[in-house]
C-alpha cells in the first residue's frame, strides 16, 4: 500500500517492471521451477497497481477492492512458500513442507472467507483500510505469517533470509503508520524486496539455492 493513487501507481509500474527482468533472466538462465519466486515482484507491483484503482474508485465495495484482498491474501499465503518449496534443492525441501503446507491450509480460509463475504474499502487520509471478514482470524494471521515470513526466513539463501527480515520489518512498521491513519509505507518496502528478489534472480545457480548444506 503506498499514500495516494500516483504513489501506488508510480511503484507499482516500477516494481512490475522488475518482475518482468526477473522473469525474463529467470526463462532465460535458470532452471523453470524457480519462476514462482522470480514471480514474486511481478505479484507485487500488480498489487501496487490494483490499489491505485482503488484509490480511483473512492473506496466502498469494488472489483478493484476484492482483487488487492485476493492478491494480499490467499495468493500470497500459498505462493511464497510454494514458490520456495519447488526452487529448493531436494535434500532441503523438508524444512519447508510444514509452512507449504500452512500456506495452502491458510490461503483455502482466505479464499473462502473472500468468496462468501464482501470485501470494503475505505479512505482514511494517506490510507486505504480494507474490510475483510475472515473466521478465526488470530489463528488465521499466525498462519499467514508463519507461511510467508517462516518460509523466507527458513530459506537458506542469504538475499532470500534477508528478503524475509526486510517483509517482517515492512509489516510492523506499516501497521504501526497505519493504525495512526498517518500514511502507509508499503510501497517502499515492496519495493526493496523486489531489488532484493532481482539479486537473487541475478547470482550463479550455485550460489542461490535455497537451502542451507546438510
Amino acid at each position: 500500500m503506498c499514500w495516494s493513487a500516483t504513489a501506488d501507481l508510480t511503484a507499482g509500474t516500477a516494481i512490475t517492471a522488475v518482475g518482468v527482468v526477473c522473469l525474463a533472466r529467470t526463462a532465460r538462465a535458470r532452471r523453470a521451477r524457480d519462476l514462482p519466486v522470480a514471480a514474486l515482484p511481478l505479484l507485487l507491483g500488480a498489487h501496487q497497481l490494483t490499489e491505485a484503482a482503488v484509490w480511483n474508485s473512492g473506496g466502498g465495495c469494488s472489483a478493484a477492492a476484492t482483487a488487492w484482498a485476493v492478491i494480499a491474501f490467499p495468493l500470497l499465503a500459498a505462493w511464497v512458500p510454494l514458490g520456495l518449496l519447488l526452487a529448493a534443492a531436494p535434500g532441503g525441501r523438508r524444512r519447508l513442507w510444514g509452512p507449504a503446507a500452512v500456506g495452502l491450509a491458510t490461503g483455502a480460509v482466505l479464499a473462502y472467507g473472500l468468496a462468501t463475504r464482501p470485501v470494503s474499502a475505505e479512505i482514511r487520509g494517506h490510507t486505504v483500510g480494507y474490510g475483510v471478514d475472515v473466521p478465526y482470524t488470530p489463528l488465521v494471521v499466525a498462519g499467514y505469517l508463519c507461511a510467508t515470513l517462516g518460509a523466507l526466513l527458513l530459506a537458506g539463501n542469504r538475499r532470500l533470509r534477508l528478503l524475509g527480515a526486510v517483509l517482517a520489518a515492512g509489516a510492523v512498521v506499516c501497521g504501526a503508520l497505519w493504525r495512526l491513519e498517518f500514511a502507509s509505507t508499503w510501497c517502499a518496502f515492496a519495493a526493496v524486496a523486489s531489488v532484493l528478489v532481482l539479486g537473487w534472480v541475478r547470482r550463479p545457480e550455485a550460489a542461490n539455492s535455497v537451502t542451507r548444506p546438510a
